[in-house]
């Protein structure tokens, strides 16, 4: 795929007329050429100002540079050492204002899709059954985490990544309050 380092990717979206007809996403996201070919675009900068913008710290230029690399399961791993949501951040989260919008590539072209890169890793991870590493050593502590929505799972993916044995009650019937969101 040849690629301009100026200009973004374009993203792949349902047709208007089809897109009124259903509930699905309306964004298909990268597939693997486009995901790789949006990560060549990255400069890899020494002092990675799109870091500053994350509010989880992921390391965005290990992972770009894993997708460069067609190392899928690797940037997964990478993304999922900070985010327990990584196909949910990649859909929701404003990156134009945060990693995206901090991008040194912005300055002259379009900035990085970060936020496309990371759903496309996380969807990419799910269709394979890759899964983020487990705690190495459990410490035989239980816990329990009340409620099923965002903040409740990332609370304890983190946990568990401590070597907590973590139990999540949910009051509705259906567990995710993240599906409650309309989010997949």
């Amino acid at each position: 795929m040849d690629v301009d380092v100026l200009v973004r990717v374009p993203v792949r979206e349902q047709e208007p007329k089809v897109r009124a007809t259903n509930f699905e996403e309306v964004c298909y996201g990268y597939n693997e050429e486009e995901a790789v070919a949006e990560a060549t675009r990255c400069l890899n900068c020494q002092n990675a100002q799109c870091m500053k913008g994350c509010p989880v710290s992921i390391d965005i230029p290990a992972f770009i540079q894993q997708v460069k690399d067609r190392d899928f399961e690797g940037a997964y791993q990478t993304i999922s050492a900070s985010s327990a949501l990584p196909a949910v951040c990649g859909r929701v989260c404003p990156q134009e204002s945060q990693c995206e919008g901090k991008c040194i590539r912005g300055i002259k072209g379009d900035p990085i899709s970060i936020g496309k890169l990371e759903r496309f890793v996380a969807d990419w991870a799910r269709e394979h059954g890759i899964r983020p590493k487990k705690a190495e050593n459990a410490n035989g502590r239980k816990v329990a985490v009340i409620g099923s929505g965002p903040a409740g799972l990332t609370c304890a993916g983190d946990l568990a990544k401590l070597g907590y044995d973590v139990t999540i009650f949910e009051a509705l019937l259906r567990g995710g309050g993240v599906l409650c969101y309309g989010i997949p």
